[in-house]
C-alpha cells in the first residue's frame, strides 16, 4: 500500500519536509497505527502526535478509521493564536 503524507506547521519542521510517500506492506492501517508508525519513523514526532488532527482525503478522520492504498493523509497540529 502506498500513501501520500502531508505535514503542516510545526510537524513539517520536525520531519524536515512538507510531504512524503510511504509504502507499507499492509493492505490497510488505522489512523492510530499510522501515527505510531510515524513516531518510529521520525523520532522528532515522538510525543507530538497526541493532539494532531488527521485528515484522510480531505476529511477529518477518527482514530479507528482505516487508511487504504492511494489515500492522502494530512497531519495538522493544534493551532495557537491570539
Amino acid at each position: 500500500m502506498e500513501l501520500q503524507l502531508l505535514y503542516f506547521a510545526a510537524l513539517r519542521d520536525r520531519v524536515g519536509k512538507s510531504e512524503e510517500s510511504l509504502v507499507l506492506g499492509e493492505p490497510e492501517v488505522t489512523v492510530t497505527d499510522l501515527l505510531a508508525l510515524l513516531e518510529r519513523r521520525h523520532p522528532g514526532l515522538k510525543g507530538c502526535l497526541g493532539g494532531v488532527r488527521v485528515a484522510v482525503n480531505e476529511c477529518f478522520a477518527e482514530a479507528a478509521e482505516s487508511i487504504r492504498s492511494g489515500d492522502v493523509v494530512a497531519l495538522i497540529p493544534p493551532v495557537a493564536g491570539g
